[in-house]
């Protein structure tokens, strides 16, 4: 077994590593309190292939795989949660069905400019009643001629207020369940009877949009499905398994900066006459710390590693997501713990990440999904 890297991954760890240490991070602060979206960082991501990471160069990407999707998103979450979150919806949750489903002309014109970086996607699922209920869908498609007149509401979109394209699961009938539910490609700047409605208030990754699609007979060509009718519930599922890595990677990065600020600091900070790194309390709180953020990358690497193998990595992105959420947040609280009362101000960064990791244990499939799915691959249930 062998845990290196490539060189070429090593390179782009390292050149994504400086770009977000020199141009993410300096900004982070100013992100989230104002709330702005980045969007000369996307730009530039996109310039850098890494909107696209895994995919091929013909479709705008940076035709690398999986594992140096987890390498990048790790450093640029390390620096800004949003940031992490919106490369994770471009290149899972939109770039994945579009590339794994959609037509030779559909990659060409609703990917390519979306792993290049020229604008963003989204994925529209989350609905009033439907959640973790993912087939529980409410948003309807009828198709008559050669569109699909779509009517109901999404939430909680991320990237929902700013993003250019976006695949939306809706169902042809809600009676049928899991086996109405159909794939659409939208494209938001051009379709009759759409609009974003409410953008949320959150806690926190606030550079990211979280926001609801509000379709009324909106018109969408039928051409822009994904797949055949009766595919679509698989196709989110495997959307999701892909998404998982994301988002957990996106915890883990979130989770190491929590560590490196939490250092720092403990080496710094002197109570009664040395610094409080000295203290064995403060000592394992950043053992721990460090031994199960090391565990959930190597975790991610797996699942990522499976995917770009071919093999079935649902279990192993489904226990990935999970445990580098509960351990980002785990690092998070005790992050603001070593920083003491700082901690719990907004002139450390620690408070935001605290605000941030809470997300990932969410969105994406809750904590308590991922081990429904977990447990239902060990007991080799449907």
């Amino acid at each position: 077994m062998n845990f290196g890297l490539t060189e070429d991954q090593r390179d782009v760890r390292e050149m994504v590593r400086k770009f977000a240490e020199q141009e993410i991070k300096p900004v982070a602060a100013e992100l989230d309190k104002t709330h702005r979206h980045p969007e000369e960082i996307c730009r530039k991501l996109g310039e850098m292939g890494i909107m696209g990471v895994a995919v091929p160069d013909e479709y705008g990407g940076a035709g690398m795989n999986n594992v140096t999707y987890v390498l990048c998103m790790l450093e640029i979450s390390k620096a800004c949660a949003s940031c992490g979150v919106i490369v994770s919806v471009n290149n899972s949750l939109y770039g994945y069905p579009v590339m794994s489903f959609g037509t030779e002309e559909q990659k060409k014109k609703y990917l390519t400019p979306v792993a290049s970086g020229q604008v963003e996607g989204c994925y529209g699922l989350t609905e009033p009643s439907a959640g973790s209920d993912a087939a529980a869908l409410k948003c309807r498609a009828v198709l008559k001629g050669d569109k699909y007149i779509v009517n109901g509401t999404k939430i909680f979109i991320t990237n929902g207020n700013v993003a250019h394209y976006c695949v939306l699961a809706v169902t042809t009938d809600p009676a049928l369940g899991y086996k109405g539910v159909i794939n659409l490609i939208v494209d938001m700047k051009n379709t009759p009877g759409f609009k974003v409605g409410k953008i949320e208030e959150k806690m926190g990754i606030l550079a990211s949009g979280t926001a609801e699609l509000v379709f009324e007979d909106a018109e969408i060509p039928a051409e822009n499905l994904l797949g055949k009718p009766g595919q679509g519930f698989k196709q989110m599922m495997m959307g999701l398994d892909a998404g998982r890595i994301g988002i957990g990677s996106q915890a883990c990065g979130i989770g190491r900066a929590a560590l490196e600020d939490a250092l720092a600091y403990a080496k710094e900070r002197v109570q009664f006459g040395k610094p409080i790194s000295t203290f064995q309390a403060i000592q394992f709180k950043l053992a721990d710390m460090a031994m199960q953020l090391d565990a959930a990358e190597l975790m991610l690497l797996r699942a990522a590693w499976m995917e770009d193998n071919g093999l079935d990595y649902e279990k192993e992105s489904a226990m990935a997501k999970c445990y580098a959420s509960d351990v980002a947040m785990n690092a998070a609280v005790e992050g603001v713990q070593i920083f003491g009362g700082y901690g719990y101000t907004k002139e450390y960064p620690a408070e935001r990440h605290m605000r941030d990791a809470k997300i990932c244990q969410i969105y994406e499939g809750t904590n308590e999904i991922q081990r429904v799915v977990i447990a239902r691959k060990l007991l080799g249930m449907r």
